[in-house]
């Protein structure tokens, strides 16, 4: 057991530099999901399973599921002969 909390901790560590590192938004989504999945296991693994179901449900689920809602509507903004730029101005 001691052996999967330590691995699950190391995994947490990589993910979560990840998220860190990349640069681009749907990538870091995808490892925000990519962790949010591995801490609930670890939370899973340190015998909290109400805090897994939370971390899997919000980390893993709805939170990247909003921001890509959020990316898209983004993209759907702009215009593609850059009106949005005039109005800013």
């Amino acid at each position: 057991m001691n052996l999967l909390i330590t691995a699950l901790l190391l995994l947490a560590a990589v993910t979560g530099t990840g998220v860190a590192l990349s640069r681009k938004p749907r990538r870091q989504v995808m490892a925000m999901a990519a962790n949010g999945l591995v801490l609930a296991l670890l939370f899973m693994a340190l015998q909290a399973p109400d805090v897994a179901f939370s971390e899997l449900t919000v980390g893993t689920v709805a939170l990247p599921l909003l921001y890509l809602v959020v990316l898209a509507s983004m993209r759907m903004d702009r215009g593609t002969d850059g009106s949005d730029q005039a109005d800013r101005e």
